[in-house]
């Protein structure tokens, strides 16, 4: 397929199919360079924001008992600032720049999903205003950016205040698991010709560790958030001792959150460094093999942390012993890294440009945090500092050095892939020094004045303590770093609009994300190259000219098609032509809808409330209903020769791995749910509960049998699909369909007859683990009626059957959790409630 096209003709007739439209049209836009772009202009907005926040608490900080702000300003202040940093600039960074460069990096086109991408930014935009609105009107929240129960539950939270943090944040955290599924999807199976997993860019690991940390490291705060919501609204009492619940389960639920979620913001920084080391140093990266071994074992070792933050609680001994230890483990792979990146440093030549200068500024901050974080992990000292500036000022060592002048680092050199434009060094290198010096003189300090006992949640303080000075060198600190980082804004924006064209790749660097022109074309490539190396453009530097000429593969559109491949996800060989949406308003409407929802339990429209939900199904229906193929089509032409069949045909598309990694969040929130059930039963105050579920065997009779004839019925349905019997096929269809219907009953009459959710925590766990499977089973309903839907219209054959794969999968998972979910309430009747 080198193709009859010229060069300008192929680039006019692909910008064609995958352009967006202009002006007000745009904001149907899917294709992942505006996405990624929304993603990272709208977080560094955030960024801004939680900067001036940052300086207002500076500023009542900076002497004894000013006045600058009220108490009850400081904590909506306080809180903010936390909540904007981790939630709305941190992690929607993280995305943006994964949304922009996994493409490219990988050598496609676009990412698996492209409107999940949509959905997920207008989530993010629409969770991150309800939050702002409230500060505007103040109602911020107020607890904390952890939200602590029992300060967050409703007697001393009265008003609106906290429901905005758990409405916001988990709005928010919708589009963190979308992405998380996008990103792992996209790696595993949208990657060019021979880019086996060895051959990937260390970024493209980087970000995949990053995705499954997100898809496994999210769905317990949304757990903890959906709880702490409901016991706030219907007051049922998961947190609240005096009836059975307990606040140290919030912090477990949070914290099996929090501690990999700065591993999560780590490793992106990470991999920018490690991609900019090699170079700017002109030598291949040390230790690939060794990194990738590293990264991974650290998101293990992550999931295994989260006590850490909670050595002053009184936990058990060999609690302490445990995570203490494992706390000090984690240093082992961060130390592969570093090492690494110095070998790479000390084998190379490096060249002291702009973006170095933040990496040599990464390197001292972040080790430094690095430090003082292997102090906090031992338990004497840990409870010592606990709760002071110590622990701010550490978290801030990690977290700027860590992220944030990486992330710079990163804007630096890809700002002429953004632009098309290079930068001058005046301003950006006294831009850097000011942030690093101011950095250094806000957050040193605070070591000390944690170590003489100043607490990190006072809004003033008396004076005479030894606090003052320090406090007022780290205010002035706040400041010159907040200046710094205003002449960044100012440099990024100068060198946008005034800097220099630039040429393709002026980093001389070898990965495919320079192979294109800048800034780059909406389709990205002209034609996909089949790679045999890591660094492509090292070994073959007219690899862009080729490819821009149509001799690589996918070269010439057809059909009104926009294309990219589909690969084997261990050795990069073509297994299909993945067919991908133009622009599209579905993901906004949805994220509408979905909006809709949460502001209706914010205000408690509870009607409002059921109603934006059945939108969010029938977006949902529509979403999905445009998908797909309505005929059979022969494998075509990829070029060189070769074949391939289109993904609705293929025997592994990218959307059953969506579905896939999907149950895998979905399964961490149930076991999330499992472990406070569990947790309330074994550790909780007033347990065992007054009374227990009464057993009715009808009820649960209908319980199991339908959980387990659901499984069968689905995988009888999918055999009468591929045997073209159209009639069984629509007997086991609606089969199942009645199945999960009858289980979704029988789940709801089991949660009407447990005691009552308000009296005791029991009642509310039982009503939760009901409501949970009753809504998996009300999913498999929907997806029984779908494919029956499709499969009527003729859009189903035995070579396009995906609909009845992801039935099966989600039908065997809903049966299994169903199934756990007796098991978790009627075993304690077996056990005479003991």
């Amino acid at each position: 397929m080198t193709g009859k096209l010229s060069a300008l003709a192929r680039h006019k007739a692909l910008d064609h199919l995958w352009g967006t439209p202009g002006g007000w049209r745009s904001l149907s836009a899917v294709n992942h360079s505006i996405v990624g772009r929304r993603f990272m202009v709208t977080a560094a907005i955030f960024f801004l924001i939680g900067g001036v926040l940052a300086m207002l608490i500076r500023a009542q900080l900076a002497g004894p008992e000013t006045a600058f702000l009220e108490a009850g300003a400081y904590h909506q202040v306080f809180t903010m600032h936390g909540v904007v940093m981790m939630f709305l600039f941190a992690i929607p960074m993280i995305e943006g720049l994964a949304l922009y460069l996994l493409p490219k990096l990988l050598g496609a086109r676009d990412l698996a999903f492209p409107r999940l991408s949509a959905f997920g930014y207008w989530c993010y935009l629409f969770g991150g205003s309800i939050l702002l609105l409230a500060l505007l009107v103040g109602a911020a929240p107020d607890a904390g950016w952890f939200m602590y129960t029992p300060l967050s539950s409703k007697p001393y939270t009265p008003g609106i205040n906290s429901d905005v943090w758990l409405i916001g944040v988990t709005f928010v955290e919708v589009s963190a698991v979308c992405a998380a599924v996008e990103f792992m999807a996209t790696v595993l199976k949208v990657r060019t010709a021979g880019m086996a997993l060895q051959r990937m860019p260390i970024l493209v690991w980087y970000l995949w560790v990053t995705a499954a940390m997100m898809l496994f490291g999210f769905p317990p705060l949304i757990l903890g958030s959906v709880l702490l919501e409901v016991e706030r609204a219907f007051d049922w009492p998961f947190f609240d001792p005096l009836r059975g619940g307990d606040p140290l389960l919030w912090q477990h639920l949070f914290w099996l959150f929090g501690h990999p979620e700065v591993y999560i913001i780590f490793l992106p920084g990470a991999g920018v460094i490690s991609t900019l080391i090699p170079v700017f140093a002109g030598r291949p990266l040390v230790g690939y093999a060794w990194i990738v071994c590293a990264i991974v074992a650290l998101a293990f070792l992550s999931f295994g942390l989260w006590v850490h933050h909670m050595f002053a609680t009184g936990i058990p001994h060999l609690s302490l012993a445990f995570f203490s230890a494992a706390s000090t483990l984690v240093a082992v792979p961060t130390a592969v890294q570093v090492f690494a990146w110095l070998a790479t440093l000390l084998g190379g030549r490096p060249r002291l440009r702009l973006p170095m200068l933040w990496v040599f500024g990464f390197l001292f901050v972040f080790v430094t945090g690095g430090l003082t974080g292997v102090m906090v992990a031992l338990v004497p000292f840990d409870l010592q500092a606990h709760d002071t500036h110590f622990i701010v000022a550490h978290l801030h060592y990690v977290l700027i050095g860590g992220f944030v002048f990486p992330m710079v680092a990163a804007g630096y050199y890809w700002l002429p892939h953004l632009t098309g434009r290079r930068h001058t060094e005046g301003l950006g290198v006294a831009a850097f020094w000011l942030t690093f010096l101011g950095m250094n003189l806000t957050f040193l300090p605070m070591h000390l004045t944690g170590l003489l006992g100043m607490p990190r949640r006072v809004y003033t303080y008396a004076p005479g303590l030894g606090w003052d000075g320090l406090n007022l060198a780290s205010s002035i600190g706040g400041f010159v770093m907040a200046i710094g980082f205003g002449l960044v804004l100012v440099d990024v924006i100068a060198q946008t609009r005034f800097g220099p064209r630039t040429f393709r790749n002026p980093w001389k660097a070898g990965t495919l994300d320079w192979a294109m022109p800048l800034p780059p074309p909406s389709y990205n490539l002209a034609s996909l190259p089949t790679v045999a190396d890591r660094d492509p453009l090292a070994s073959r530097p007219d690899l862009p000219a080729r490819l821009a000429a149509g001799e690589g593969l996918l070269a010439t559109p057809r059909n009104g098609w926009r294309e990219t491949l589909g690969v084997h996800m261990l050795t990069g060989k073509p297994e299909q032509v993945i067919l991908l949406p133009g622009p599209t308003w579905i993901p906004l409407f949805t994220a509408l809808a979905t909006g809709g929802f949460f502001v209706a339990f914010l205000f408690k429209l509870y009607w409002l409330a059921a109603l934006s939900l059945a939108a969010v199904v029938a977006c949902a229906w529509r979403w999905l209903w445009a998908s797909g193929l309505r005929l059979d089509l022969p494998p075509v032409d990829i070029g060189n020769g070769e074949t391939a069949p289109l993904h609705p045909m293929s025997e592994a598309p990218p959307s059953l791995w969506g579905m896939i990694f999907t149950l895998m969040a979905n399964g961490t929130f149930f076991a999330s749910l499992i472990f406070g059930y569990a947790f309330l039963w074994v550790v909780a105050p007033n347990w065992p509960p007054p009374a227990l579920i009464a057993p009715n065997l009808p009820i649960l009779a209908i319980a199991a049998f339908s959980l387990a004839g659901g499984v069968p019925a689905a995988a009888l349905a999918a055999r009468a699909n591929r045997q073209e019997d159209k009639a069984r096929r629509t007997i086991w269809l609606g089969a199942a369909l009645v199945l999960n219907l009858a289980a979704v009953a029988a789940f709801l009459a089991i949660a009407a007859l447990a005691p009552s959710p308000r009296a005791h925590a029991y009642g509310a766990a039982v009503g939760a683990l009901c409501l949970y499977g009753a809504l998996q089973n009300g999913i498999g309903a929907l997806i029984c009626a779908y494919a029956g839907a499709r499969a009527a219209r003729g859009w189903i054959s035995t070579s396009r059957g995906v609909e009845f794969r992801a039935l099966g999968l989600w039908q065997g998972y809903a049966s299994a959790s169903g199934g756990v979910v007796l098991a978790a309430l009627y075993a304690p009747l077996a056990g005479g409630g003991a």
